[in-house]
């Protein structure tokens, strides 16, 4: 990325709106340029996704912020140290407010942070470019503001954690064997103790891990939770799993209040599932039939290839644009590891910004 000419803050309205991380720029266009004006974000509609940690944050930092019914407006001479607590750890709200505090003048302090290992990733990237983060990965982080950073730097990012865990779970649906490489079986700790938990066999490897799962699998309780607790982006591809596990299984969703538009999908499918508030309730079944179902959002798509994967018959999911939002070439991987399944008509091609575009 070559970003040493950048002299516009305000980006395109209908990318934004596509691609909800696409707002963590309001924070570092602001603290770069002075001013930002941000469009509102999209993303998936998984429930109430206010940024108002971010804007809240933003302001201690000194920007001030008007918002319209499209826009954020904010202008900054130039961002002041400021000590910032979070209502709840927001790994979103964390990276926004670390990257704009690294140019701030004096000592932030940001407290209930979020601790995902994305958090340290862009940490650590930061500092290599010059910045001065201490903390990341704890829920307190310290930035100490400098003048610039470096043009140019190296950095390798972390595997994406929820892709692999995503992969675990196809594997064990299936009842196969798999190894998944070039991961950080640490950064799964969670989705692996409640597998195993299930009965699956999962052996560790610095950089690898091999999943081995034969029946019987049974049934658990799953209760999603910041970082490191069960993540909420593999909650739903976890209830497909569920499904076909003996026995009762009950799963407690506290982040989003409407990430369960994937169950009415599983029961076109056979499955014993219904949702309850923020609760499902899964009683597993024997087997899952192929259906015409419908990815709602991006984890609830990836549930459905999940589940499709045991099914018996043809599944076919449409509106397969929010899949892409997340995953790169799926159907490859998963013809990789001995999966009949292709792209019928590529329409939703996933452009470098996340938008659909006619192929």
């Amino acid at each position: 990325m070559e970003t040493r000419s950048l002299s516009h803050a305000s980006p395109n309205p209908e990318r934004v709106n596509r691609m909800r991380a696409s707002f963590y720029i309001f924070g570092p266009l602001l603290a770069r340029l002075g001013y930002a004006n941000m469009p509102h974000p999209g993303g998936c509609q998984i429930g109430a996704r206010p940024v108002n940690f971010h804007i809240r944050g933003l302001r201690e930092l000194g920007a001030t912020i008007e918002e319209s019914e499209s826009l954020y407006r904010a202008t900054a001479s130039r961002l002041k140290g400021a000590r910032i607590y979070l209502d709840m750890p927001s790994a979103g709200a964390t990276q926004q407010l670390m990257t704009a505090a690294v140019l701030a003048d004096g000592l932030t302090i940001i407290e209930n942070a979020a601790m995902e290992p994305e958090v340290v990733n862009l940490a650590n990237f930061l500092n290599a470019a010059g910045a001065r983060i201490e903390g990341a990965g704890t829920s307190t982080i310290y930035i100490e503001g400098v003048t610039g950073l470096k043009p140019y730097v190296e950095f390798s990012v972390i595997p994406d954690r929820l892709e692999a865990g995503t992969f675990v779970l196809a594997g064990a649906i299936t009842r196969g064997d798999i190894t998944l490489e070039h991961i950080i079986p640490e950064h799964l700790h969670a989705l692996f103790a409640k597998l195993r938990e299930s009965g699956v066999e999962i052996e560790e490897s610095e950089d690898s891990a091999r999943i081995r799962a034969r029946d019987p699998l049974q049934g658990v309780d799953i209760r999603t939770m910041p970082y490191p607790g069960f993540p909420t982006d593999l909650q739903q591809p976890m209830c497909a799993y569920l499904t076909m596990a003996q026995g009762a299984s009950k799963v407690l969703e506290t982040i989003y209040e409407n990430r369960t538009q994937h169950v009415p999908e599983l029961r076109k499918m056979g499955a014993d599932i219904v949702a309850e508030g923020r609760t499902i309730f899964i009683h597993g079944v024997k087997q899952l039939r192929g259906a015409t179902v419908r990815a709602t959002d991006l984890r609830g798509g990836a549930a459905l290839v999940v589940a499709a994967l045991a099914a018996t018959g043809t599944t076919r999911i449409q509106e397969i644009s929010h899949i892409d939002r997340g995953y790169e070439n799926l159907e490859a991987k998963l013809q990789s590891l001995g999966a009949q399944i292709q792209r019928v008509y590529p329409y939703a091609v996933a452009t470098p910004l996340g938008e659909a575009s006619e192929a």
